[in-house]
C-alpha cells in the first residue's frame, strides 16, 4: 500500500530543505515533481523543481482531468498529475507531495487515508529574514508572501502533524520520525501480518 506524504508550508519555511533531506535519508520514497505555469526560478532546472508548462497546457490538462490536485497561487497555475502516484505504487514507494494549502485540502479529499504535515517557521520575523536572504524576490513579492503566509500559518490545525522549523537537523528528524512512524500503523501493515498469523494456525 502507497502512502502518500503532503508537506505544506509558507514559503520560506524551508520545506524544499527539509524535503531534500528527507528524500536523500529515508529508502523507498518518490517524490511528486508538480506542475506549473510560472517561470523557474535561479538555478531552478525542467524536471527538477517543476514540470513548467504554459497556461494553455495546464487548462488542457485541467479539462483532461489529469491532476489529483491543482490550484491558482499568485496567478500561476500548480497541480499534481495522476501519473506521480502510479509510479510510486508500481515501484513500491511511498510518495512524497511539496504542496499548498489549497492543494493539500483538495488531495485529502480525493486520497483520505493520505498523511498531512505542516510546516512553520518560528516567526514572522524569522520568516521575513529568511526570504531576504534568497535575494530571489522583489520586496513587491516579499510583502506578498508574508502577506500569505500570514493566511497559510492559520490552517495548521487542518494537519496531521505540525512541524517548527527552528532548528533545521530537529526538524529533519521530526519528518524522518513521521514517515518512520506511519509506515508502521496496524493499518498499513495487514497484509505483511496476515502470512504471520497463519503460520501459527496449526498449534
Amino acid at each position: 500500500m502507497t502512502t502518500v506524504f503532503i508537506i505544506s508550508a509558507p514559503s520560506g519555511s524551508g520545506k524544499t530543505t527539509l524535503v531534500h533531506r528527507l528524500m536523500s535519508t529515508v529508502p523507498n520514497l518518490t517524490f511528486s515533481i508538480s506542475y506549473t505555469t510560472r517561470a523557474a526560478r535561479g538555478e531552478e532546472k525542467p524536471g527538477k523543481e517543476y514540470h513548467y508548462i504554459s497556461r494553455a497546457e495546464f487548462e488542457t490538462r485541467i479539462a483532461n482531468r489529469e491532476f489529483l490536485e491543482y490550484a491558482e497561487v499568485f496567478g500561476n497555475y500548480y497541480g499534481t498529475h495522476r501519473n506521480a502516484l502510479e509510479r510510486a505504487a508500481a515501484e513500491g514507494n511511498d510518495l512524497v507531495l511539496d504542496i499548498d494549502v489549497q492543494g493539500a485540502r483538495q488531495l485529502k479529499v480525493a486520497l483520505p487515508g493520505a498523511v498531512t504535515v505542516f510546516v512553520l517557521p518560528p516567526s514572522r520575523q524569522i520568516l521575513e529574514e529568511r526570504l531576504r536572504a534568497r535575494s530571489v524576490d522583489s520586496e513587491s513579492v516579499i510583502e506578498r508572501r508574508l502577506r500569505g503566509a500570514a493566511q497559510e500559518v492559520r490552517k495548521y490545525s487542518q494537519y496531521d502533524y505540525v512541524l517548527i522549523n527552528k532548528e533545521l537537523d530537529v526538524a529533519t528528524a521530526g519528518l524522518q520520525s513521521i514517515v518512520q512512524a506511519e509506515r508502521i500503523r496496524r493499518v498499513r501493515l495487514e497484509e505483511q501480518v496476515k502470512p504471520i498469523l497463519e503460520s501459527f494456525e496449526n498449534i
